[in-house]
């Protein structure tokens, strides 16, 4: 049984192609090269034609289904086919599921964008004659929704061929990196950026208060760097503490020893804002005057803090309903141009996967198991620098 595919772009140099003919051969068929058009500088694209040919019907579609992942797409794609969502939050059982590149539908003979594209989505065709990327839960009873892989095309994104922090760190995670080379790098992307015009959102961890990174992340904020944040209820809450006591989790900032019953701090500083009711009536009544809430509450950056079951408190600002926290996030990243992932797994991963694959992804933790972890669900895109985040954002803050 044989199927034909074509694969365009930069597909020598980015690995596509050697991927579709390893993942050919490992998954048991095999290929013909009808035709393959080399792109012979930096500025042309190459074009190929293959022939997928397997033993089994199950085998030819279940390898089809992979292709098209890499970016292939049939050379004679049939019509989107649609069928009708019978129930609120559940999609027919042969849903296609979106990856977070770039994808186009083929519906009456020419090629349809897909908007608002995200991984692990559903295509729904809106009565505007748009197709859009929509979420499960978010589906109602008489969505139409595309059900057929050969219908649909994805473009993974090109390597990045300027002499950037993308280009210089090569996609991948390594602790041998120049930290120094790195933020340089970094710093003239965000400083070309900030003059472009283009979005740019950080992602936190509260170790970046307890590493000494607060006053770096909040000069950033306040120079007009960063353009959302997003977090959980520790950041705000050892944010608030630092600016109230002094310390982090019970430990001195300056000289890096326990306080005198410093565990009780983060406690301390929860309470005084519920006496406040919240930490921008802190902020207005001068009770905060510096630090990350300040900067973000005073500039009117746009953040959310998403509640988790660790949390004390909350304070009144964190969203403790996880789906409305999810669509904050969604909201805040939406045509972002570059995200700042600063030492955080979870609230990471969970941005990650919200993220289309054009949007360029830096993540800064001390693990490099975090940044492999983003890579593993999807987020290919990223690439790590293995760092104090305390140390990186102090560096980045002078070079800005």
């Amino acid at each position: 049984m044989k199927r034909r595919f074509i694969s365009e772009g930069h597909i020598i140099d980015s690995g596509i192609f050697a991927g579709i003919l390893n993942l050919i051969a490992q998954e048991g068929g095999t290929y013909d090269i009808v035709s393959f058009e080399v792109g012979r500088s930096h500025d042309k694209t190459s074009r190929l034609e293959i022939d997928l040919i397997c033993e089994t019907r199950e085998m030819l579609e279940d390898i089809t289904k992979k292709l098209i992942q890499q970016g292939c797409y049939e050379k004679s794609a049939g019509e989107a086919l649609i069928k009708t969502v019978e129930k609120d939050q559940c999609a027919p059982e042969d849903f296609y599921s979106t990856t977070n590149h770039r994808t186009e539908v083929y519906m009456n003979r020419q090629w349809h964008p897909v908007a608002d594209q995200r991984m692990d989505g559903v295509i729904v065709y809106g009565k505007d004659s748009v197709f859009r990327c929509k979420k499960l839960r978010n589906l109602k009873k008489g969505d139409s929704v595309v059900c057929n892989p050969d219908s649909v095309r994805v473009f993974p994104p090109p390597r990045d061929r300027k002499a950037d922090v993308f280009g210089f760190m090569s996609g991948e995670v390594s602790s041998e990196r120049s930290v120094h080379v790195a933020v340089d790098q970094i710093a003239e992307e965000m400083r070309q950026m900030k003059e472009a015009g283009k979005k740019i959102v950080a992602v936190v961890g509260p170790v970046v208060i307890h590493t000494g990174g607060a006053a770096a992340l909040a000069s950033l904020i306040r120079k007009g760097y960063l353009h959302g944040l997003l977090s959980g209820n520790a950041l705000a809450v050892h944010d608030v503490e630092s600016v109230f006591f002094g310390t982090s989790l019970g430990i001195n900032l300056e000289t890096g020893h326990p306080s005198h019953e410093g565990h009780k701090n983060h406690m301390r500083a929860i309470n005084r804002v519920n006496r406040y009711g919240s930490i921008a009536e802190c902020v207005r009544q001068g009770v905060i005057g510096r630090g990350v809430m300040y900067e973000l509450t005073v500039h009117e950056v746009p953040y959310c803090l998403a509640g988790s079951i660790r949390d004390d408190g909350p304070l009144p600002e964190t969203e403790t309903d996880m789906i409305k926290a999810q669509d904050r996030y969604a909201s805040i990243i939406k045509d972002a141009s570059m995200v700042l992932m600063l030492s955080t797994m979870l609230h990471s991963i969970g941005t990650g996967n919200m993220l289309p694959s054009w949007v360029k992804t830096i993540c800064i933790d001390i693990n490099p198991a975090v940044v492999t972890k983003l890579m593993d669900r999807g987020s290919s895109q990223t690439i790590g620098m293995v760092s104090d985040v305390g140390l990186f954002l102090n560096m980045l803050a002078e070079r800005l």
